[in-house]
């Protein structure tokens, strides 16, 4: 009877209200909470009577079905934690809880998720609050990231910050900037230069310079290793310009019989090719014709400008996430080291994920397979250090709903109330 199905479409209609009226309430209690996705209601309506004109209608009711919105994304709200981390864009950030990192990566399901308040613990291990563990590749001693697989999470290690971490940065490169004199060379001019060795230790480099007592505007330079024991790295017979136009600069470098084969001298960028005890290092003293060499002019005998990089040993001061993703570690001596990357998860259908508890999600079959971005490549947006996203409900919308649903539930309470008085009037025909 088509009565029987009014009151059917009016219990559906409670039905589905109440469950409008859950995904309401679950938004506005989470209205603060960072990252949160807030949850929609759609209604889907059932027809029974399909045919026109038929002369009789049946109510089929309604269904409520509900989908969390894990695409949309919040504000970004400034912070003053420098591992507070949210997502400018696309993009989810790998984490995964504290009870998996005892095993395998690749063994777990991919958690997911696109903001965080991360700190470390004891151990080092950067995590929230609510025990989820930041995930990230790990860099080579260098600083450099090694090529990893994008479809799996094999690679991903717990990110480890410890606070009474070390570092040193070994020299590589040095500029040297000397000028030698043109009036009454006669005497042997020593030279030292500090460099740092492999292990952070505080090495030098002697450097002689010889004047030639027959060729005019002729030196002898010698190099020598402390941490090679003294040995000769470098020999070189320098001749400087003296013509009007380029006086005062190189001329000519050349290696002389006590050099070894390897430290050679590129005139095309004005480098030396020494090897110290540590490894290569490469000796920029000009090209011919160079001002910012070395130089001889006038009776003074002075280094004018001499750089170089590497640091000694340095104590962790602060780490920071870049927008691209690579955590980078500040030492006291100004050293700076890429210790990981956070790479961003992407996926073809994102509010198809499964939603967890913390604002976390994992890979479904209706989100499709998940490829791991660098941040900023691709579909992904930007990692923003010092940031949180805020949740995505709004307050006034949520209100205006629940007013509706109040209606709603109300008047479909009152479909249900008008059928029993109306089947009260049937059952008192018989009387």
């Amino acid at each position: 009877m088509s009565i029987s199905s009014s009151l059917n479409a009016g219990v559906a209609g409670l039905a589905a209200n109440a469950t409008r009226l859950a995904t309401i309430s679950d938004n506005i209690a989470n209205s603060g909470t960072y990252g949160y996705k807030r949850a929609e209601a759609d209604f889907q309506s059932f027809v029974i009577t399909n045919s026109n004109n038929s002369g009789t209608y049946s109510a089929g009711g309604v269904r409520a079905s509900t989908n969390r919105l894990i695409g949309e994304q919040g504000s970004l709200v400034s912070t003053s934690n420098a591992t507070d981390i949210a997502i400018s864009g696309n993009g989810f950030i790998p984490v995964t809880t504290e009870v998996s990192i005892d095993g395998s990566m690749g063994d777990q399901p991919l958690m997911m998720t696109t903001t965080g308040s991360f700190y470390t613990d004891a151990d080092g291990i950067l995590k929230t609050d609510s025990g989820l563990v930041l995930l990230g590749w790990p860099a080579d001693a260098d600083g450099t990231i090694a090529t990893y697989a994008r479809d799996t999470m094999t690679g991903l290690e717990p990110v480890v910050i410890n606070s009474n971490q070390t570092a040193g940065d070994p020299t590589t490169k040095i500029n040297l900037g000397v000028n030698l004199p043109a009036e009454d060379a006669t005497e042997v001019l020593p030279l030292s230069v500090e460099y740092f060795g492999n292990l952070g230790t505080s090495e030098s480099l002697n450097v002689t310079f010889t004047p030639d007592a027959v060729a005019p505007n002729t030196w002898v330079m010698s190099i020598t290793d402390s941490a090679s024991a003294g040995a000769i790295i470098g020999e070189y017979t320098i001749v400087f310009d003296d013509s009007r136009g380029s006086g005062g600069t190189l001329s000519t470098v050349t290696p002389t019989v006590n050099n070894p084969a390897t430290a050679t001298y590129n005139a095309t960028d004005g480098t030396l090719a020494l090897t110290v005890d540590g490894g290569p290092l490469e000796m920029t003293i000009g090209k011919p014709g160079d001002t910012n060499g070395l130089t001889q002019l006038s009776d003074t005998f002075a280094p004018t400008s001499i750089t170089k990089d590497g640091s000694p040993v340095g104590n962790l001061t602060s780490v920071e996430i870049a927008d691209n993703g690579y955590v980078t570690a500040t030492y006291d001596t100004g050293f700076t080291r890429t210790i990981y990357q956070i790479p961003l998860v992407d996926v073809p259908n994102a509010n198809g994920l499964t939603s967890l508890g913390n604002q976390t999600y994992q890979v479904s079959p209706d989100s499709g397979s998940f490829f791991l971005w660098d941040a900023g490549d691709g579909p992904t947006g930007t990692i923003e250090g010092f940031a949180r996203e805020g949740s995505t409900t709004d307050v006034a919308a949520e209100l205006t709903d629940l007013i509706q649903t109040q209606r709603a539930y109300s008047s479909n309470a009152k479909v249900i109330q008008t059928v029993d008085e109306m089947l009260q009037e049937t059952t008192n025909i018989k009387r």
